[in-house]
């Protein structure tokens, strides 16, 4: 897909809002990242997948992303020289602890959910590797005492070395001429040495080590002799501390290395998951569905919304009952037609039907469910066009003629079989004859090389190619001539007016002037509008006999989805019950069987057929019970 189509379309603001319905980083980064894709068989997968998670998600609820971070850099870094450090083990054992969470939910997926069980087998159980970075390291990156039997020893040493060197400094500072030596009380660190903050007057009062002095000469850090072979000791233990612990972190970083394949392969299959989780929040915060992949080229979107609409209107400060409404739209194309021309007035809705039908191509080709109604078939396009807007003319100065034109010309070098055009004012921004000669020659020409269009145009004239080629239609956005605003429904099989001199009327022009402009309308015009209202009413009576014929086959469809459900949950019923029969009638006395009534397990005295009962020691007690209350007891443990 082009570019420039994804960014006219506003295909990046849907993928913003699915990554941010999304979990963890994985998730969202893939989010941000997808694209159409123009072949069939990934789309349909990619669209099963999303439509089984939801399945799934519903049912069961999502899967539990909590702990899930994006490790690929440490893992990644695994196979560097120097070993990670505590902190980015933590975060690769939690990510890693996560997966035996997340493999415990996908156990819970029916089996009939096949595209999501697939998944499911891409992600490994890593719990015992999280262990084992968990038994050495702590959630905040320290490596424990017990990571190793040295360094075990090497931190009671230090500490019993701390406790000595305590106890020298309690002594000398417990004497009484040294408080007044100090700067401050207390001591204080030098290169991990610990000193006397002493001033420099008494120089030489205090034998030891003089470390550093002071900026302003005032103070002396002096190590007393007597804790110098301590703090040594200290120094010498922390060397071979820090030794031991990176030969810990570099096992474990060694270990990770060995598995890094098979870990990136699972977070791989995470953001995915996560993906999938995304899809399935945006689509149900917005009555999203999962399209139908057509074969045969057929368009045809149900009760269809703009997502970018949807979003821009559920943001607008106002109580729900006046916050604005998306007007939805039905559009057909490729099925009685390949090419819509759609007119109507300004700010009508027109533009909006176009990027509607173009976006909701994009997004079912990444994957991604589309805010219409279920029914709703788009087929897999090789490219979109888009003509849209004079961003073109902003930049090199053209008219927007000449920049509508060029991108035209360019589509007509690049469009043909299984492409999808959109052009917004075809025709417009020259002579109104020359813009219809133009339009019409640009209508054919994408028709003879295979390709499906929606057209917007002003041009009455253009109305008349519905009539004059075939596989062409009209569609026009409704204008509310009471109210004088536009009702932004599309009328599939009706071309628009302007409306003009029905709005000079309403606002009050003399209605002799009215009568004037209409005589002043050439012959041509008004035989083409009465040849055009000479059709509404078949097309209309049409139109609904579509629409209902659509519903019964939904209805029925559903109806038969129904009472096939309900034939195998009988099925299943009869199937259970004679299982339970066998069983049954070879019951014999002094087996354990389970009473569903008392939630326990008893011993079986005797069957009692002619009663259709069973007489049951249940602890201390013999209880007379239905045998439907019996089932088989539960296995014990181990």
């Amino acid at each position: 897909m082009r570019q420039e189509s994804l960014d006219k379309l506003n295909f990046d603001h849907v993928r913003q809002k699915v990554a941010d319905e999304c979990a963890c980083a994985l998730g969202k980064r893939l989010a941000r990242s997808i694209l159409p894709t123009a072949d069939p068989h990934t789309v349909r997968a990619w669209l099963d997948q999303g439509r089984q998670f939801a399945e799934v998600a519903e049912e069961i609820g999502p899967p539990p992303m909590a702990g899930v971070h994006d490790i690929r850099p440490e893992i990644q870094a695994t196979s560097l020289p120097a070993p990670l450090e505590g902190d980015a083990l933590a975060r690769v054992a939690e990510t890693l602890a996560a997966t035996a969470t997340i493999r415990t939910w996908f156990s819970r997926v029916d089996e009939r959910a096949v595209a999501v069980r697939r998944l499911g087998d891409r992600i490994d159980d890593f719990s015992a590797l999280a262990r084992l970075i968990n038994d050495a390291v702590d959630s905040r990156g320290r490596v424990l005492d017990h990571a190793s039997p040295k360094l075990r020893t090497i931190r009671r040493t230090i500490d019993e070395a701390h406790d000595r060197i305590n106890i020298a400094f309690d002594r000398i500072l417990r004497q009484t001429s040294m408080q007044r030596m100090l700067q401050y009380s207390g001591t204080t660190f030098h290169h991990d040495r610990v000193v006397l903050p002493l001033r420099a007057e008494h120089r030489g009062r205090i034998p030891g080590i003089i470390h550093r002095t002071s900026d302003s000469g005032a103070t002396l850090f002096v190590e007393p002799s007597e804790v110098v072979e301590i703090n040594n000791t200290i120094i010498r233990l922390k060397e071979e501390e820090q030794k031991e612990i990176t030969r810990i972190l570099r096992e474990l970083t060694s270990e990770l290395h060995r598995h890094a394949r098979e870990i990136l392969a699972t977070l791989g299959a995470l953001a995915l998951l996560d993906l999938n989780r995304g899809k399935w929040l945006y689509g149900r915060s917005r009555a999203c569905v999962f399209p139908i992949v057509s074969d045969d080229g057929a368009l045809d979107l149900v009760q269809a919304r703009h997502p970018v609409l949807i979003d821009l209107f559920a943001a607008e400060n106002a109580a729900p009952a006046t916050r604005r409404r998306v007007v939805p739209v039905d559009v057909r194309l490729g099925i009685d037609f390949d090419a819509l021309v759609i007119t109507g007035p300004n700010t009508g809705g027109k533009t909006v039907v176009l990027k509607t039908v173009g976006l909701c191509a994009l997004m079912a080709q990444a994957g991604l469910p589309i805010p219409a109604d279920e029914g709703s078939r788009i087929p897999v396009y090789k490219d979109i066009f888009v003509d849209i807007g004079d961003e073109q003319s902003l930049h090199q100065s053209l008219s927007t003629f000449s920049s509508h034109l060029s991108n035209q010309l360019d589509i007509l070098r690049r469009s043909g079989p299984r492409t999808l055009v959109l052009i917004d004012e075809l025709g417009a921004g020259t002579d109104p004859d020359e813009g219809a000669a133009i339009g019409r020659t640009v209508i054919e020409e994408l028709l003879r090389q295979g390709a499906r269009l929606l057209v917007t145009t002003h041009l009455s004239s253009l109305k008349a190619i519905a009539y004059a080629l075939p596989r062409v239609d009209n569609a026009s956005v409704e204008f509310d001539v009471a109210t004088l605003r536009p009702a932004y429904r599309l009328l599939m099989g009706e071309p628009g007016n302007s409306n003009a001199l029905i709005i000079a009327e309403r606002l009050g022009m003399n209605t002799r002037l009215v009568q004037q402009a209409r005589n002043h309308l050439d012959e041509r015009h008004r035989a083409l509008d009465q040849a055009i209202r000479g059709t509404l009413r078949s097309r209309r009576e049409a139109e609904e006999a579509l629409k209902t014929a659509r519903r019964a086959a939904l209805e029925a469809d559903r109806a038969r989805k129904d009472f096939e459900d309900k034939q195998i949950e009988l099925e299943l019923q009869r199937e259970a019950h004679e299982a339970w029969s066998r069983w049954v009638s070879t019951l014999k006395g002094g087996e354990t069987v389970y009473v569903r009534s008392f939630e326990q397990t008893g011993r079986l005295v005797r069957v009692q057929l002619h009663k259709q009962s069973a007489l049951v020691a249940v602890g201390a007690f013999e209880v007379d019970v239905p045998l439907s209350e019996l089932s088989v007891a539960p296995a014990k443990p181990g």
